[in-house]
């Protein structure tokens, strides 16, 4: 089985997948909490790979930046690899002083400046929200190993670079948590698909003090805690 971006047998991915956005944080990711990994595809070079943990196969693919690349892989994994769950693995910005670099932000929900949704949704506003049981199982066993933990609401913008001067302080004041350009359309397409998703960030920017990670970090940033997130996720079937 192939399809337009990802060139994989139909038994080639696991039932849980692992998406951070850069392809090469997932060979990373893979291969640093993965046994007997294999590569999967490398279409476009948008890498993935499947592995061992502990006896339950596990699957890291990139998705790419922004909602439209998000959309392509997840709607191809949901709809013809049979997949049905999707972790995003990634990074954001802090809209609070209070957060410092390296806490992780459970997004139990994702609000949205891209038309997507709406497309999807019948024009009307619509609030994709994130799998309950795995952000309830992933939040504690975090707070178990005493992470710093903050879980709400995220941003899914489609700038980087946003041209509203005071687009942060607004979101802000209505306590979104972060941003990322992601998580919207990830919950979004799970719901659609009658799959399960869940978004786990790791802050590399605080925005309100212009603290960031460095490229190197910010490239390591996940490797720490992913053990803690496969124990959290695969402990129902162990």
């Amino acid at each position: 089985m192939s399809t337009p971006h990802i060139e994989a047998s139909a038994d080639d991915f696991a039932e849980l997948v692992l998406m951070p956005g850069d392809p090469l944080r997932a060979k990373a990711l893979a291969e640093g909490a993965l046994s007997n990994v294999r590569q999967v595809n490398s279409v476009r070079n948008m890498l993935a790979f499947t592995g061992s943990w502990r006896g339950h196969e596990v699957s890291v693919m990139g998705s790419g930046m922004g909602m439209p690349s998000m959309s392509i892989y997840a709607h191809e994994l949901f709809a013809q690899f049979g997949v049905q769950r999707i972790v995003r693995v990634g990074t954001c910005g802090a809209l609070h002083a209070h957060m410092a670099l390296g806490d992780l932000i459970l997004a139990t929900a994702a609000s949205t400046d891209s038309a997507m949704n709406r497309q999807r949704f019948q024009q009307w506003d619509y609030a994709p929200a994130g799998d309950f049981a795995m952000l309830e199982s992933v939040s504690r066993h975090a707070r178990a190993a005493g992470l710093t933990l903050h879980a709400g609401e995220v941003f899914s913008t489609d700038y980087f670079y946003h041209p509203d001067p005071d687009f942060v302080a607004h979101v802000s004041r209505l306590g979104i948590l972060a941003l990322d350009m992601e998580t919207a359309a990830l919950y979004a397409l799970a719901r659609e698909h009658g799959r399960r998703a869940m978004t786990v960030l790791t802050v590399s920017d605080v925005l309100p003090t212009s603290q960031h990670f460095s490229p190197a970090e910010r490239q390591a940033a996940f490797g720490n805690v992913a053990d803690l997130l496969l124990t959290a996720l695969l402990e129902e079937d162990q």
